[in-house]
């Protein structure tokens, strides 16, 4: 039987989900801001290295690779996801993954923003298409078998909660700290071009998240304190099959597909918001998500009790509704009467209650789900379960990815904003239909 993880075991579980949210943060959020970079005064940030327009008049060739990238991602979830289920304990049935990953997926992060000729150019396109299949092949090597620890961490139900937010800080940490390219990359321009700038902030986010990631794969000790079993190889589709069996499960992913939807909108659309309906310098997107994220860190215990008090489900029903508001305010901001300043901290500050919500209960729900399933079926699918989870999030981020560069077409300048103030109207409209969705009765 599995001993129940003291806090430093779960301390240094949590610092993997820093090294990872941090890595992540540029293929998420960066990658159009540096190929299709928001314009001031008259002037993009950047050099143009990839095609610019429109294609088919709908989307954007930086969009169409993104998308590309996070569908094979998704489709990749529950190929790895089986073969770690299926993986002998001895060793440690997730760190041996986690070590295979950690060095690529922080390599591939930086390299995503290294284009090989210096200007527009066809060969930066075939560069950029090969490098984020396989930043997305080691992310997914890496986030399945990690995600998979936290029920099996979680052997005692209190604990599950306890995991949920530690990983839900560790996770805003790297998000805070991937805002802060925006400011770092000013500070950089000091000594160098804006280029440079940028790629010296990425090259030290790489660093850094590599570290991190390293820790729970060499110092975590997975065999004494996780909960697990030696599984036979089940096929991918009968495995897929099972977990989906449970009603509430298909109910929640569904929701969590729109909620990652809209906010991987914002996620991309920051500098955008910033710069175009504020009329401030990039470097203010940096603050905006420090705010919120600081913020929403105040608001986790809140949570926690608020989970004990009213449920999981009515915790994230009253986050969508948030969300929605937060959005809507963002679409109306050229029409309100309201100083700009008040509202870019007041709606920081609002994005902070679904941030937090959406950070925590998430993982700890998903948790339930795997020790429901286990304690009805006997099987022990930890890492499907996640990953079903993590492919229904990676569908509405490649969608995202996908639309929302189609959106900035209309309009992304300070002049002519309404491509930006579609975007936000776009995302009001995906958390409304989570919320509906979620409402359903499991």
């Amino acid at each position: 039987m599995a001993k129940r993880p003291p806090l430093s075991q779960l301390i240094i579980y949590a610092l993997g989900q820093f090294g990872w949210s941090l890595a992540s943060f540029g293929a998420a959020n960066l990658l159009v801001y540096f190929y299709l970079p928001p314009e001031s005064d008259g002037q993009a940030v950047f050099p143009a290295f990839i095609y610019q327009g429109a294609i088919l008049g709908i989307a954007t060739l930086i969009g169409f690779i993104n998308f590309g990238g996070r569908l094979f991602d998704a489709i990749t979830d529950p190929l790895i996801a089986a073969w770690s289920d299926s993986r002998p304990r001895a060793g440690g049935k997730r760190k041996g993954l986690l070590r295979l990953a950690a060095v690529p997926f922080a390599a591939f992060s930086f390299l995503l923003f290294y284009p090989p000729v210096a200007q527009l150019s066809i060969y930066n396109t075939i560069w950029l298409i090969v490098v984020v299949f396989l930043y997305y092949l080691f992310f997914t090597l890496y986030l399945v078998p990690y995600n998979a620890l936290i029920s099996e961490l979680g052997h005692h139900e209190p604990d599950r909660m306890r995991i949920s937010t530690m990983i839900s800080i560790t996770w805003a940490l790297g998000f805070v700290v991937g805002g802060m390219a925006y400011g770092i990359q000013g500070y950089f321009e000091q000594f160098t071009d804006s280029v440079s700038a940028f790629q010296w902030t990425i090259a030290l986010f790489s660093s850094v998240s590599l570290t991190l990631m390293l820790i729970p794969a060499f110092f975590l000790d997975e065999e004494t304190y996780a909960l697990q079993t030696d599984a036979e190889a089940t096929p991918t589709r009968e495995s897929l099959r099972s977990v989906f069996t449970n009603r509430g499960f298909r109910i929640f992913v569904g929701s969590d597909l729109l909620y990652w939807l809209a906010l991987t909108f914002i996620q991309q659309g920051i500098s955008y918001y910033v710069t175009a309906l504020f009329d401030l310098p990039k470097e203010q997107s940096s603050a905006f998500l420090a705010i919120s994220f600081v913020a929403s860190f105040a608001l986790y215990y809140p949570v926690n009790i608020g989970v004990k008090k009213w449920g999981k489900r009515t915790l994230l029903l009253s986050a969508f509704l948030v969300f929605c508001l937060v959005f809507a305010i963002t679409a109306l901001l050229p029409a309100l009467p309201i100083d700009k300043s008040i509202l870019f901290y007041g709606i920081a500050l609002l994005s902070a209650y679904p941030l937090a919500a959406f950070g925590i209960v998430p993982n700890a729900l998903i948790a339930d789900f795997v020790h429901d399933h286990e304690a009805k079926t006997g099987k022990q699918q930890a890492g499907m379960f996640y990953a079903v989870r993590y492919f229904m999030m990676k569908v509405g981020i490649s969608l995202s990815l996908l639309l929302f560069p189609s959106f900035l077409l209309l309009g992304k300048s300070v002049e002519d904003p309404t491509g930006v103030i579609a975007s936000a109207w776009a995302a009001c409209g995906f958390c409304l239909l989570g919320f509906f969705i979620y409402r359903q009765k499991a």
